[in-house]
């Protein structure tokens, strides 16, 4: 069985360990803390988007005021491509604490 694994997410795990600075467990714990950040922010958009439709601020809808990275991509999905483009930074003493 020496197929070619292929991967379900892109960039594969084996990019984002291309340093060899940081193990699975780490890049897992590093992609969820992440994907909350990107969770937090879009739900930040969705409420300011609901106020503004309540408001009547706008005639748009509420998904079209919300960015389409957040609307249309999955957390997950978007933290990595932050970690792989290095918009976000692995902070190792933050890897071993919880996330509140």
């Amino acid at each position: 069985m020496n197929e070619k694994y292929t991967s379900m997410i892109s960039p594969t795990l084996e990019e984002l360990q291309s340093e060899g600075k940081y193990n699975r467990y780490e890049l897992v714990i590093a992609t969820s803390k992440c994907a909350r950040i990107v969770t937090d922010e879009y739900v930040a958009q969705r409420e300011h988007a609901e106020k503004m439709v309540a408001n009547k601020e706008t005639d748009k809808s509420i998904a079209a005021l919300i960015s389409r990275e957040y609307r249309d991509e999955k957390a997950v999905r978007t933290a990595i491509n932050r970690l792989h483009n290095k918009e976000y930074k692995i902070v190792e003493e933050s890897l071993g604490q919880n996330i509140d």
